[in-house]
């Protein structure tokens, strides 16, 4: 299965993570298949950079977000973004 997660960075006492695409059996901070954004946990999550488009299109493929992903989407609005699209996807299916 496919997630989308943090992956930990930075120095000892001051983490920050990258918002990845990977496998779900591989390590926290093993090989990822795309990097989607960063986060810096010290701030606030507005502060999160997250590339819309890509975090979407990965949804829409079926990978899980992390349940602080999850709330980071929620945060900066691309997962109701993310649901409209699938929603319209369906309509499209279904009107074929």
């Amino acid at each position: 299965m496919v997630k989308i997660r943090l992956s930990r960075i930075g120095r000892h006492f001051e983490p920050t993570y990258r918002i990845v695409v990977t496998d779900s059996r591989s390590a926290r901070d093993g090989a990822c298949i795309e990097q989607i954004g960063h986060y810096n946990p010290k701030l606030d999550f507005s502060t999160a950079v997250i590339d819309e488009e890509k975090a979407i299109d990965w949804l829409l493929k079926g990978a899980m977000p992390s349940d602080t992903i999850k709330a980071l989407l929620v945060s900066k609005g691309i997962y109701a973004k993310y649901l409209e699209t699938k929603q319209s996807l369906k309509a499209k299916k279904k009107a074929n």
